[in-house]
């Protein structure tokens, strides 16, 4: 059965920083390209970050800069260290795993909140 895990969400003031990370099982995980979206009260789920099976990394405008994506293939756990955060960086953040024309897995989502 297919798993991604992720934690590191919370509440942290603007300025300060977060690690995601997302802990896959179950799948092949250094085949596949992984993404980090988010979703914000009332808005669409947006792309933020991506990486390919062999370490291509893309960003979004808004969090260039700031964030930044990695993988561990020996951990099977795709993280996104976060810094300088905004308040409008708030949202749920989801892992995304792909590959080819295979279905994709996706995380269960966790929040992360901007406030001072």
């Amino acid at each position: 059965q297919v798993q991604l895990v992720e934690s590191g969400g919370g509440l942290v003031q603007p300025g300060g920083s977060l690690r995601l990370s997302c802990a896959a099982s179950g799948i092949i995980f250094s085949i596949r390209g992984a993404r980090w979206y988010r979703q914000a009260p009332g808005k669409e789920r947006e792309l933020v970050a991506s990486i390919t099976s062999n370490g291509i990394t893309t960003y979004t405008d808004s969090v260039k800069g700031r964030f930044s994506v990695s993988r561990d293939n020996a951990k099977n756990t795709l993280y996104l260290q976060m810094s300088s955060l905004k308040p409008e960086d708030t949202a749920v953040y989801y892992c995304n795993l792909y590959y080819a024309r295979t279905p994709d897995y996706w995380g269960q989502g966790t929040q992360v909140t901007v406030s001072s």
